[in-house]
């Protein structure tokens, strides 16, 4: 069976699964399409909340593209902007998305793996999960977007020691080193990742959603250009009935129910 993107919705939550078990959830052409599409749907869903981005099963992630394609679509006779765009469109629907992307990683988290949950907002693992970034062992080049945003969450001379030693190591490091939020013991990664999961979901959508997009332009220094943008976020948060309901909540000492509006 080829890979595919299973999409599934349970209440306020939309999980994205990548199925691809037999090669370790590595990722097609077809799957970087598919990502891309499944990301902007459940954003729209009105009822959405948070989504959760995994791999199936317990042994990967995602461990990198489908290399079996790349004399296909990724080599020097055939160019790779097709390819290359793909997978940067399905990173730049995470990364847009209004809703908060949340990664749970179990096993092997490698190449594309690695860029797919570092555009994720929230990214929890494994202790025994393994994370690399192996295309100097390919000679591949790597887009500069693509380690400008590893830059942007790690730091440069976290991401130089990655992309230049290729090496490989686990979910303890990838947290000491903030690419994971946390690490968990394998056999509790799920649970926990659902507490984080319904935490999210239970707060108010709309200062959830400032607080996403506030957070991107900060990260490219851009929020003096979009400081209209903030404000009226900003302005919709303060008119909410959600606003409205937590003020009460608060003062009542009880648990608010936020609607998103």
């Amino acid at each position: 069976m080829a890979g595919r993107i299973l999409l599934t919705q349970r209440g306020a939550i939309g999980e994205i699964r990548i199925d691809n078990p037999t090669k370790f959830n590595a990722m097609s052409l077809a799957m970087w399409q598919d990502i891309a599409k499944q990301v902007q749907t459940l954003a729209q869903a009105p009822a959405m909340r948070v989504l959760l981005l995994r791999g199936e099963g317990s042994k990967a992630f995602v461990s990198g593209a489908d290399i079996s394609e790349f004399d296909h679509n990724r080599s020097a006779e055939t160019g790779s902007g097709a390819y290359d765009s793909a997978v940067q469109n399905a990173q730049d629907a995470i990364v847009a998305c209004p809703l908060p992307v949340v990664a749970c990683v179990h096993g092997v988290c490698m190449g594309g793996g690695l860029a797919l949950a570092m555009a994720c907002d929230l990214r929890h693992g494994a202790e025994d999960a393994r994370f690399r970034m192996p295309a100097a062992r390919l000679g591949l080049g790597y887009s500069f977007r693509g380690i400008e945003h590893v830059v942007h969450t790690l730091g440069a001379a976290r991401t130089a020691e990655l992309f230049m030693t290729a090496r490989t190591f686990d979910g303890h490091e990838a947290a000491r080193i903030g690419l994971l939020h946390a690490a968990h013991p394998a056999a509790e990664l799920d649970a926990r990742v659902e507490e984080t999961l319904q935490q999210i979901a239970a707060n108010a959508p709309l200062t959830v959603r400032l607080a996403k997009r506030s957070i991107a332009l900060a990260q490219h220094r851009a929020h003096e250009q979009h400081n209209a943008e903030i404000e009226t976020l900003r302005a919709q948060c303060l008119a909410s009935a959600d606003y409205a309901e937590g003020r009460r909540a608060f003062a009542e000492k009880r648990t608010p129910r936020f609607t998103g509006q």
